[in-house]
């Protein structure tokens, strides 16, 4: 798979687990997108799909890079 092609699946995979935050965005938990069963099969690497997503500015979230257990809180904020 391209990286287009995943971050443009990842995308989807936010809307599909994510629910609007205060700011009217979709905003998932890290740790729901890891432990997703569906994700885990899309994804072979999830934290660098979504670095890339990071980098075209197309999500956010507030770690430089994600790790399962630690940052199962964090948001991550479709944009």
């Amino acid at each position: 798979m391209n990286t287009d092609h995943e971050v443009n699946l990842l995308v989807e995979e936010i809307q599909r687990l994510g629910s609007k935050n205060a700011e009217g965005k979709m905003s998932v938990k890290f740790g729901v997108l890891f432990s997703d069963d569906r994700c885990a099969n899309i994804f072979e690497a999830l934290v660098g799909t979504l670095r890339a997503a990071k980098k075209r500015k197309l999500v956010t979230f507030a770690s430089e890079t994600l790790l399962q257990g630690v940052h199962d809180d964090v948001d991550v904020i479709l944009l």
